[in-house]
Formats: C-alpha cells, structure tokens, sequence
C-alpha cells in the first residue's frame, strides 16, 4: 500500500485575525509530529494552498503563505488550488496517480470546507482515506462551534466507508505510515 499524506490550507490568513481556526497551535503540532512521521518513513508530504484572487487568500500575499510554526522540507510536494476541493482543476492526482496511491492520510484546515470536499473526493476516486480526527480545524460558523463542526465531521466521515474504498478516522498517534 503506498500512502501519501495531504496537508490542507495550513496558511496564515487561518491561523491569526479574523478567520483564525479553532486551537490552531495545537493542530499545527499535532500535523508536524505527522509530517515527520511521514518523511521518516519515505511517504511524500503534499503541501496545498488555497489561492483566491481579491482576498487574503490571493497568491503571493501574506495570507496565502503557509503557516508559521509548519514544519516543510525541500522534497514536499506543492499543489495551489483554487476550489474546496483539492483535485478539482489541480496537479494533485499527476503527484499522487491513483495507479501508485491507495491511500491518503489527511490533515489541515477548513474542516467544514476545503477538507470536507478533499476527503469526499478521494473516496470518490477509490483513494482510501485516513483522517487525522485532531489534525484539522475550523471556525464557529454562527450556529455551531468549531468543537462541534469538528466533532460531527468526524461522525460523519466514518460512516463514509463504502464497497469501493474506505475513511478511517483516527487520532494522529494512532496512524501509521
């Protein structure tokens, strides 16, 4: 089984000011141990960056940047993509061809939106899918806290296993590469 581990939206414009994602420290720690986990192991880390142009999210600005306190490598893999989900209109399945990938362990930021839609796909895709359950955040939406949108993802993405492929969602210590 050769895996790969996805890392989504860890970018500035999340983790400070107004769109700052819930105990977003702590979710940063907790995708480094992953991310060294996996290098360790020779399984290649995908760093993906949302790009919206008029927003703190355009290329180049300082929102866009990834986070400070993520740990990179030079040989991590970068995919820049401009919808939720991570594959749509992007390079990521050339990096990581269904035919040499069967399973995607994955992290990062939004929960309800651009993780949501990445995880969804790649079952769709036949990808087997690990979620990190406390390695990805987002905010209070107004009627319900990020604990809770949190929490009900996770529920939610569990009960996604299929004939095709699975989700296994897990704590990142019990993920193994």
């Amino acid at each position: 089984m050769t895996t790969a581990l996805l890392i989504i939206d860890v970018q500035r414009a999340l983790c400070t000011g107004e769109y700052e994602c819930h105990d977003i420290k702590r979710v940063i720690d907790t995708i480094n141990g992953l991310s060294a986990r996996a290098r360790q192991s020779g399984v290649p880390v995908v760093l993906i960056q949302h790009n919206e142009k008029d927003s703190p999210f355009a290329h180049g600005a300082e929102g866009w940047q990834l986070a400070e306190g993520l740990n990179t490598a030079p040989g991590d893999l970068r995919v820049d993509k401009t919808a939720n989900d991570s594959f749509y209109q992007t390079n990521l399945q050339k990096l990581i061809p269904r035919e040499d990938f069967d399973r995607l362990v994955i992290c990062g930021m939004q929960t309800d939106y651009c993780v949501n839609a990445t995880v969804r796909q790649a079952h769709q895709l036949g990808y087997d899918v690990e979620l990190a359950a406390d390695a990805h955040t987002t905010v209070d939406n107004g009627n319900m806290s990020a604990e809770d949108i949190i929490a009900e993802h996770n529920k939610d993405w569990a009960q996604l296993t299929g004939s095709v492929a699975r989700i296994d969602v897990k704590p990142a210590a019990e993920i193994r590469f």
